[in-house]
């Protein structure tokens, strides 16, 4: 573009820092879906941390470029969506998956997260995964677990003496 309009700039410059701004991307298709089924989306998306938000593809396709990810104006064909994730990637894709399964209308393209280009069965994959308060969860319990395991055989040795040594006195009493 050789003298773009200020508005043109302004959207190309929104959308570039909103790619940078994010930990994830994710492009979608939202061929025929009504106005109401859009908002529903966003507000889903809102809850999970995550915006969406339609560009033209020409200025998205140049914020894509911008913000590094230039995989992403590969996706960028009829008429397209781009969800920003801020915080859990995995919740997002969740709605996202979960609302493509309700409505066929809604197709996910791909994405890019930490600027990697993410696939369709990527962006599949990362929905398929626990939230991040799981997996904190299951971290901690697998660091948490040898620790209560030595702690239970430390424990085990004074017990064990104790008990032979009482039966040891009770056998003594009796003889």
């Amino acid at each position: 573009m050789e003298n773009p309009r200020a508005e043109k700039v302004a959207v190309v410059d929104e959308a570039t820092g909103k790619q940078q701004a994010a930990d994830a991307v994710i492009v979608t298709e939202y061929r025929g879906m009504k106005v109401g089924q859009l908002a529903g989306l966003r507000r889903q998306l809102r809850d999970q941390g995550g915006e969406y938000k339609v560009y033209k593809n020409t200025l998205a396709r140049f914020a894509a470029q911008n913000a590094g990810v230039a995989e992403l104006a590969d996706l960028m064909v009829g008429p397209t969506a781009l969800a920003f994730v801020e915080g859990d990637a995995a919740a997002v894709a969740k709605v996202l998956r979960d609302a493509a399964r309700t409505n066929p209308l809604l197709i996910i393209k791909g994405g890019s997260m930490s600027g990697k280009a993410l696939s369709a069965k990527d962006v599949e994959a990362l929905a398929d995964l626990p939230s991040r308060e799981v997996l904190l969860a299951r971290f901690a319990g697998a660091l948490q677990a040898p620790l209560v395991k030595t702690a239970g055989l430390l424990q085990a040795l004074p017990r064990n003496f104790a008990y032979g040594l009482k039966a040891l006195i009770e056998q003594k009493e009796a003889a």
